[in-house]
């Protein structure tokens, strides 16, 4: 390792908080990603503060703990956010005690009543959509219905496709375009690049984005959410985007590594 990199990677284990996706940065759908173990176990033994952040709306704090305990790694579910999680938390303080017709995934629907709303497939304040693989045309119709009578429409993330172990799949923004199109209405996406997730992320932790560094795999949401908030941003090759991709923005990333075993590292 170079002097100048060693320097950099000093700087980058010096942040008190880190922000780390979780899909193509902690596992690759069953499988954990070598390091991550040697990771998780330098956050734990350096004290740092840390908080696992996924666009994905459809399990709890709790399965997602639960899933990476049947990988053999063991987070407390007060270290994870969600995309869903976020959404509610913005909807309780917009209009508090409302009510929302929800599309999407138990994680979402549980999110939505822990932060004080009703369902409603009448007059809702909001239409609230989350990715779903059960996702079926009567739902698109009430939804639609619902937005020409005054409902606004809300999608948890802005993600277009999501990958899978079979290969790249249907996600968020994809899913509720026909609504978008048939309604004539844009939804207000609320999960990364949105920089809204990001500060919620640091209020959670009680962290300043000074000494904060978020870790994803994708330039698109990740490294662009990052910029935008202000955080020193890492790059890891282990998930969707490459060392050659990197090159097709106009952004960087601050640090671009293997992955999160290399801030783990020689570092202590």
């Amino acid at each position: 390792m170079t002097e100048v990199k060693q320097a950099g990677m000093a700087s980058l284990r010096a942040k008190k908080a880190f922000l780390c996706d979780m899909d193509g940065v902690i596992y690759h759908g069953s499988s954990l990603i070598p390091g991550v173990g040697r990771f998780v176990e330098w956050l734990e033994s350096e004290k740092k503060k840390y908080l696992f952040l996924t666009n994905g709306s459809g399990k709890s704090p709790r399965e997602l703990s639960e899933k990476l305990a049947r990988m053999g790694l063991t987070v407390s579910e007060d270290h994870f956010y969600t995309s869903a999680l976020a959404t509610a938390s913005f909807l309780s303080g917009q209009c508090p005690g409302g009510t929302c017709y929800v599309i999407g995934e138990p994680g979402l629907v549980n999110a939505m009543y822990e932060a004080g709303f009703s369902m409603n497939s009448h007059d809702p304040d909001y239409v609230v959509f989350g990715k779903t693989s059960a996702l079926n045309y009567n739902e698109i119709e009430t939804a639609v219905k619902l937005i020409g009578r005054g409902a606004k429409l809300i999608g948890t993330n802005s993600d277009v496709t999501d990958p899978a172990e079979e290969g790249i799949v249907p996600a968020c923004r994809a899913l509720i375009a026909p609504i978008e199109l048939a309604s004539g209405r844009k939804a207000y996406f609320i999960g990364k690049p949105n920089p809204l997730m990001m500060r919620q992320a640091l209020k959670k932790i009680g962290a300043r984005r000074s000494e904060t560094a978020i870790i994803g795999d994708r330039m698109d949401t990740d490294i662009i959410a990052g910029i935008e908030s202000e955080m020193d941003t890492v790059l890891v090759l282990s998930g969707v985007s490459t060392a050659s991709t990197v090159r097709d923005y106009p952004y960087r990333p601050k640090y671009i590594l293997r992955d999160v075993g290399e801030i783990a590292g020689t570092a202590g």
